[in-house]
């Protein structure tokens, strides 16, 4: 299937979590990409993001430099942004073109209304843009924590809907969730994921190390749930929001609680603390476990 051509190791169980795992990056994040590189395994799969203020020629320039670096790009399409057909069109030609692209990820985009033609990503997907463009593999959002303008069934429905409609267009999907802090939240999410039936694989997102205070600052606008006893088990004290956290204990509680049952699962890291201190701590983690 197109999700094996790119990733070969799918199938295979990671001797640590952290194996195979893949990055978020902006278009204005490239020399960070550049510095990091070299602690980053060859292939990994680095998505770039489709933010406001970033015009589509830097996040080409971006893509470009993930697949000369050796890495897999996978860019973001916010549909919600797209303005018009031409526009659409023209940068998934230009990625796949200039880049090498065979992976997208789609969101519906925080404006309330469409800036264009697309409402959400299912319209996006139904154009048949992308497979005609040679994409083998869709990612698409996951909220274990919930969306805060649907209700858990409409979640669940909504992805259903897309995963069936990626696979009726002979593309593979990929599951990516929002990040978060509370290990519990995602497993039950994960193990409820399996139960609908749905055996996609999944990338569960992990916050890389930073400063508290900015954690929190993207969990407010992400709408992340960080209660205090959300954040005691993160690690993160609200009696002191002082300081740097990183993810261990989310990543030791997904390691100890991933099974066989949750199915092909890996993790997607949002490198707020920067793109090399994410790969540096992913590092140091690998390197205690592997001495464990």
């Amino acid at each position: 299937m197109a999700i094996v051509q790119i990733h070969p190791n799918w199938d295979k169980p990671p001797a640590i979590l952290t194996h195979g795992y893949s990055l978020e990056m902006t278009a204005k994040d490239k020399p960070s990409l550049q510095d990091a590189a070299p602690l980053i395994p060859a292939e990994t799969p680095i998505a770039v993001t489709f933010l406001p203020g970033e015009d589509a020629a830097a996040r080409v320039a971006a893509t470009v430099a993930v697949r000369e670096l050796g890495f897999e790009p996978m860019p973001h399409f916010s549909a919600r942004r797209i303005t018009s057909e031409d526009d659409f069109e023209g940068y998934l030609h230009a990625v796949v073109r200039e880049a090498g692209v065979r992976r997208c990820f789609v969101v519906a985009g925080d404006p309330p209304e469409p800036q264009g033609p697309y409402f959400d990503t299912m319209a996006l997907i139904a154009t048949g843009a992308f497979e005609r463009a040679g994409i083998k593999a869709i990612g698409i959002g996951g909220h274990p924590e919930g969306h805060p303008e649907m209700t858990v069934e409409q979640c669940w429905d909504v992805l259903t809907r897309k995963v069936a409609e990626i696979e009726a267009r002979g593309m593979a999907p990929l599951v990516v969730t929002q990040f978060g802090f509370d290990p519990d939240a995602f497993l039950e999410w994960l193990a409820e994921l399996r139960r609908r039936g749905i055996d996609a694989p999944v990338r569960l997102g992990v916050p890389g190390p930073a400063g508290i205070k900015r954690l929190l600052s993207f969990a407010a606008r992400c709408g992340v749930g960080a209660s205090a006893s959300v954040l005691r088990k993160y690690g993160i004290s609200v009696a002191n929001l002082l300081g740097s956290a990183g993810p261990d204990k989310l990543v030791d509680a997904f390691a100890a609680g991933i099974g066989p049952q949750h199915g092909r699962v890996r993790l997607h890291f949002y490198p707020f603390g920067g793109l090399r201190k994410t790969v540096e701590w992913i590092a140091d983690y690998e390197r205690r476990q592997g001495q464990a």
